[in-house]
């Protein structure tokens, strides 16, 4: 198997150092084959999980730690006189008992060992000039209103092209790496092309581990990324801003700029959309050290032509990942800080989720949908999503009490669901379950606080209260006797049941 390492390397060699194939399947020591794989793919992404029956297990399995010991004291000896696939194979035949494996599977775990215990050399270096095509990416914070709902604290993405001082910016909810991902996704595809190299600093959204000697490990995901799009990232030096302060700059230009006063809107990928454009007019004015008087986008359209074409295919940037539920089917993200609810069905259980900067999918085994939440971010901590738990109990109103569900719900609804009758239940609890699919489970609970008001305790009272606050059906004032209206004609009949039915085929009266 190909790790992320060699195939960044194949990658290199071939698109920075004009290699050709046969020159780096020989460095590689890879087939030719693999080596044009890997130089002509344009789609890293992973393919969401799947149900994967169980993986038997390699005969070479009570050999790895034995092979792993050797190749460990290789790295204490001297390069010619390391271990072999070959040598490690014939080792194994005269000094073990049992090992019958093939020489291939044998070579291939070998070499991926090899690979994984290899120490990194490269060495960082910061060019003195910027470059066409180069940028530089970080964070800013700003507060915004979303449809009438204040972020504090949100985080907003700035992208600048140090040669021109162009920039872009994309406001988040928060720093992760999904809001990381999606805007620069939506930054390249705005302006046509990628940046032939970014540089950043040494988040932890994307640093795992600073080496010495100026080497970076970076999360496999974010290679992907880097590898999908064929920008090469760089990293500065840690506590040295400054070394990318073109982008400093930027994020406080943009931020006097485009965000004051606080933002206010109703979704935040239409206000990204116009961010993107604002920025565009923005670079209409002159450089601030330009002899020539050239306007900012003059001298970006030099940028545009030194970008890396964009893929055929785009990267998704959602996350899937799994999570374990308690006993009323709620899990956490972000190390317990912030806590979703998937369904009483899925209690004690393992849910598959998809999660973008905004959402959180969440999805049973089959990869099929059981609810969707708005992603939390800072003090929020909760989001119930009440309708898969209404529509559950409502299948078994008896044991409403015993669910745990009961002891979720407002005080409100506890006392109205006490004072119904059990065989109203589960007809009650439909229809609180529609009214929070239509307006949500607020609107539900106030409904159920006028009914408990006015002791209206079966199901189509509730409907009608709930039309009454939330369907604009005006109360109509008592009707008055006017002049013109006929007055009723009242038939007189004796009490006999004769006369009644005469009455009614004569359509008449009869004396009195």
């Amino acid at each position: 198997m190909t790790t992320m390492d060699q195939i960044h390397r194949i990658r290199m060699l071939y698109y920075e150092q004009d290699k050709n194939l046969t020159e780096i399947a020989a460095i590689m020591n890879l087939d030719w084959r693999t080596v044009r794989k890997y130089v002509d793919c344009n789609d890293f992404n992973t393919a969401p999980p799947t149900i994967q029956e169980e993986t038997h297990q390699s005969k070479l399995d009570p050999f790895k730690p034995l092979i792993d010991g050797w190749l460990s004291d290789d790295l204490k000896a001297p390069r010619k006189q390391r271990h072999t696939a070959k040598r490690i194979h014939k080792r194994l035949r005269e000094e073990t008992d049992g090992y019958d494996c093939s020489y291939r599977l044998l070579a291939t775990y070998v070499s991926e060992k090899k690979e994984e215990l290899k120490l990194s050399k490269k060495e960082g270096y910061l060019p003195l000039v910027h470059f066409p095509g180069e940028a530089q990416a970080d964070f800013g914070t700003a507060d915004f209103y979303e449809n009438g709902k204040l972020h504090q604290k949100a985080k907003y993405l700035v992208m600048s092209f140090p040669s021109s001082n162009a920039g872009y910016l994309q406001l988040n909810y928060g720093e992760n790496m999904e809001c990381l991902l999606e805007g620069l996704v939506a930054m390249f595809t705005h302006i046509g092309g990628v940046p032939t190299e970014i540089w950043f600093d040494n988040t932890r959204t994307i640093v795992t581990d600073i080496i010495k000697g100026g080497g970076r490990g970076v999360t496999e995901r974010f290679q992907r990324f880097s590898e999908h799009y064929r920008f090469k990232p760089v990293f500065m030096n840690p506590d040295a801003g400054w070394e990318k302060g073109n982008v400093e700059n930027k994020v406080g230009y943009l931020r006097h700029n485009e965000l004051v006063p606080v933002p206010k809107f109703t979704t935040l990928s239409d206000k990204n959309r116009e961010l993107l454009s604002d920025c565009d007019r923005d670079m209409e004015r002159e450089h601030y050290d330009n002899d020539q008087g050239l306007f900012i986008s003059e001298l970006f359209q030099k940028d545009k032509e030194a970008l890396i074409p964009l893929p055929p295919i785009p990267f998704n940037t959602s996350l899937y990942t799994t999570a374990r539920t308690d006993k009323y089917g709620k899990f956490t993200l972000d190390k317990g800080k912030h806590r979703y609810s998937s369904s009483p069905g899925f209690s004690e259980d393992t849910v598959r989720l998809e999660l973008t900067s905004s959402e959180v999918i969440v999805m049973d085994s089959s990869m099929k949908e059981i609810v969707r939440h708005k992603r939390l971010y800072g003090d929020e901590s909760e989001s119930m999503d009440w309708i898969p738990y209404l529509k559950y109990i409502a299948r078994k109103p008896r044991s409403l009490k015993n669910s745990g569900i009961y002891d979720m719900m407002p005080s409100s609804m506890q006392l109205y669901m006490d004072s119904c009758e059990n065989s109203e239940k589960g007809k009650i609890l439909k229809v609180l379950s529609d009214l929070t699919e239509r307006t949500g489970f607020l609107s539900a609970v106030n409904t159920v606080d006028e009914a408990v008001r006015l002791q209206a305790n079966d199901p189509d009272s509730l409907q009608s209260l709930y039309r009454r606050l939330y369907a604009d059906v005006p109360l109509l004032p008592p009707l008055t006797s006017q002049d013109g209206i006929p007055k009723q004609n009242v038939i007189p009949f004796r009490n006999d049941l004769p006369d009644l039915d005469h009455i009614l085929r004569k359509e008449g009266a009869t004396d009195a």
